[in-house]
């Protein structure tokens, strides 16, 4: 009986030990971000090389993100003879969803995999071994600033891919569906509040913070040669997008909770 327990309670536990870890690293990382110097150098080096992979494709799925929206929100208030408040909920929808889970998407996708396939091929290759030996903290000089800039490039690409989204759906309101410039403004003024900018800018931060460390333990904890690495970013993108959606789901329960919306 004892034995078929303890069975059962490692079969159940198993699934749960790879979270367990995650959870220890992002303490560790948070206690080094705070008691030990930052790498500048390689915080810009992290920073730029998550800009350049990440800027373009926010941009071109920015665009598409702010039409879909125009597009079916426009249509739906057409139908109901209130066409011109197309403006606020479009503009609203692009800044406090559509532009930090569209910006989190790409730097995710495209940074964060890139950091975990650089910091998984140092470890089959020793490297960070090696580091740890010469007492060279392999979180405080690669992690901590690999964390902090996917943080910071999220919040300001957020800010690109907000304004291109809020400008495509303007266009595409204005061109495609032949709605009033002034009247989209208008409600988009109206109903817009500042809170609304605060929360997307809150959410890309802790997206980036989540991404960043994700992607960083997966690069780590790599094990199994190269398909070890490929295999650790593979779970890096899947785990990130889950985190994620799930930490914007509270933040945006939290927000509606504590900020009443601002009516027409």
């Amino acid at each position: 009986m004892a034995m078929g327990t303890a069975v059962l309670l490692r079969t159940v536990s198993r699934p749960l030990l790879p979270i367990g870890d995650l959870f220890v690293f992002a303490a560790d990382v948070a206690r080094t971000a705070v008691t030990t110097p930052l790498q500048w150098r390689e915080l810009l080096d992290q920073a730029w090389v998550a800009v350049r992979v990440s800027l373009l494709p926010i941009i071109a799925i920015a665009i598409p993100f702010g039409a879909v929206l125009s597009l079916q929100i426009g249509s739906l208030f057409g139908q109901l003879g209130a066409r011109s408040f197309t403006g606020a909920v479009a503009v609203v929808a692009v800044v406090q969803q559509a532009s930090p889970i569209a910006t989190v998407t790409i730097v995710a996708g495209a940074a964060g995999t890139a950091m975990a396939a650089d910091l998984g091929s140092r470890k089959i290759r020793e490297e960070l071994d090696a580091l740890e030996t010469l007492g060279i903290s392999v979180i405080q000089r690669l992690v901590v600033p690999r964390v902090i800039a996917m943080s910071l490039v999220a919040v300001l690409l957020n800010a690109v891919a907000a304004a291109v989204g809020i400008a495509g759906g303007f266009a595409f309101n204005v061109f495609v569906l032949d709605g009033s410039p002034g009247a989209y403004l208008q409600a988009a003024s109206t109903l817009a509040q500042l809170p609304d900018l605060y929360v997307g800018a809150v959410k890309a931060l802790l997206f980036g913070l989540v991404a960043g460390i994700v992607s960083c333990h997966q690069g780590v904890t790599a094990r199994g040669g190269p398909q070890g690495v490929g295999n650790g970013v593979n779970q890096a993108v899947v785990i990130s997008f889950v985190l994620l959606f799930i930490v914007n789901a509270v933040l945006t329960l939290a927000y509606f909770q504590f900020v009443p919306p601002k009516g027409l």
